[in-house]
């Protein structure tokens, strides 16, 4: 009865907010003003208990994973949509999915956390579980050095209650083990790793491009075996194996990064499942799972598709453009102010592409002079993004395949909604 009043109101303001075609995390800060532990007596229903998913990059495609993961084996699962992953964001989407005394049918929570807030709701919320992903250069405007990014995510999973599951080829997240000197492991949660061959991680043009470590360089690192690792990875299938029996799977959408995130979302499954896991189970959700949104989405633009192909930072923009098959047909590429400091775009190595048709964003003309300098055909340069989509539209069919879109998070949620796909992350 406590969170009755509090739901209401939020539930009439997530009406009203959806009303304005666009998604708010205004419910959730609402119902968080009027009752601050609104979150953790949710959080405190789940007989499974709460688990956090932390990483620089591909957070919410592993939540998915991992939340339809956990469906097929029957369990039934909350999680917050991709991008609502504050505070706020969070009680929002408990709000969506409760009912008026805040009340939300589930058997574990999954949950997308960003990293500057992981310690901060890990002492309110308890998770039982906490994965983390990787420590790629991201935000250092935000958080000014990829240590601090670590230690966060690092110090969140220190206080997971039963599990920790870490990324054996980051080379600052596979040290979680020193937080747990030998002999007193057994007074923490248990800590599992998942990662990829050495030789599939060899065949990838840019490696993982993951943020080297050079505080703790030197450090003799004991062979950690991971639980799940990807053995076979091409397009959007790969094979996992999963204490030693192999998985094959069809990704929800192309590269190496979608197979390492697999990867961390079945050895989750598995430590959470125990002897309940299964190969087959799990293979079978992935094939029914859809893209999550804008990551590798195909959506229909007129009479023609468009693939939108979403990056957060350099590293993700690199792991995408190395996971196109061949050189797209036509492309729009564009970034705006929400990455204030692009200065790593000279990093990416753009050898996927053979041409832009139209650069677009904020950015466009500093992308524009980056792209000129190593030769690259270029279209047009269109800072607006409205222009620049009726410039897509207005060539002419492609002849294989679809146009594509490669657009970083605040582009993607723009054009998406410019082509008339009116849903938002935080609305369900």
């Amino acid at each position: 009865m406590k969170h009755l009043f509090p739901v209401l109101l939020g539930k009439l303001a997530r009406f009203v907010t959806r009303l304005r075609g666009g998604g708010s995390a205004f419910p959730g800060y609402l119902v968080l003003k009027l009752s601050p532990r609104f979150i953790q007596d949710v959080a405190n229903s789940f007989t499974h208990g709460i688990v956090f998913v932390l990483g620089s990059n591909g957070k919410s495609t592993t939540t998915h994973m991992l939340t339809e993961t956990l469906r097929g084996h029957g369990l039934n699962v909350f999680t917050n949509p991709s991008g609502s992953n504050l505070p706020q964001g969070i009680a929002s989407a408990i709000v969506a999915d409760s009912d008026l005394f805040g009340r939300v049918r589930g058997d574990i929570g999954v949950l997308e956390v960003d990293e500057g807030y992981a310690v901060e709701l890990a002492k309110v919320l308890a998770p039982t579980t906490v994965l983390v992903l990787n420590t790629q250069v991201d935000q250092l405007y935000r958080f000014y050095e990829t240590e601090r990014v670590a230690d966060m995510m690092l110090d969140a999973a220190s206080l997971a209650s039963q599990h920790i599951v870490s990324n054996r080829e980051d080379p600052y997240l596979s040290k979680i083990w020193m937080r747990y000197p030998e002999g007193d492991a057994h007074t923490g949660p248990d800590i599992t790793y998942f990662g990829a061959s050495e030789a599939v991680v060899a065949a990838s043009p840019n490696g993982l491009v993951n943020a080297p470590d050079y505080r703790n360089e030197g450090i003799d690192e004991p062979d950690h075996v991971a639980l799940a690792e990807v053995t076979e990875s091409g397009g959007s299938a790969a094979t996992i194996d999963v204490r030693g029996e192999a998985v094959e799977l069809v990704l929800p959408a192309k590269g190496l990064h979608f197979a390492l995130d697999a990867a961390a979302a079945l050895a989750t499954a598995a430590v959470i499942l125990g002897d309940a896991f299964s190969g087959p189970k799990s293979a079978a959700a992935f094939s029914a799972m859809k893209p999550a949104y804008g990551r590798g989405e195909l959506l229909k633009f007129g009479a023609e598709e468009v693939e939108f192909v979403m990056f957060k930072n350099g590293a993700s923009l690199q792991l995408n453009l190395d996971a196109l098959p061949e050189p797209p047909e036509q492309v729009l590429l564009s970034i705006d102010e929400g990455t204030p400091d692009i200065s790593w775009i000279y990093d990416v190595s753009f050898a996927a592409l053979d041409h832009v048709d139209v650069i677009t964003g904020d950015k466009a003309w500093q992308i524009a002079t980056r792209l000129e300098h190593e030769g690259f055909r270029i279209g047009a340069v269109e800072p607006d993004l409205n222009a620049a989509i009726d410039l897509m539209r207005a060539l002419p069919s492609p002849t294989r395949g679809h146009k594509t879109w490669i657009v970083n998070y605040e582009q993607m949620m723009l054009a998406r909604k410019r082509i008339g796909y009116l849903d938002m992350e935080n609305q369900r």
